[in-house]
């Protein structure tokens, strides 16, 4: 798979999230409508979890932390 569709999937997921009350702090949750070929692949290096049957996914921290890495690759580069 290309590396970038499972980064910009990261960064879509991350960029749609939101905090919900019944998920740890260092979780977020966003809605999975992507190829499932890039989320299968997030899921396998633990930057997200969720059922196959859910519409929605929950971020990890090392998601989270790696999608924020991914904001500085594509979208600060462009505000130079």
């Amino acid at each position: 798979m290309n590396e970038n569709i499972k980064e910009l999937t990261l960064l879509l997921l991350y960029l749609t999230s939101w905090k919900e009350r019944d998920i740890p702090e260092s979780m977020s949750r966003s809605w999975k409508g992507y190829p499932f070929e890039p989320l299968d692949e997030l899921t396998e290096q633990d930057f997200i979890r969720g059922s196959k049957r859910s519409k929605s996914v929950y971020l990890t921290e090392a998601g989270i932390k790696e999608a924020q890495k991914l904001v500085a690759k594509y979208l600060d580069q462009n505000q130079k």
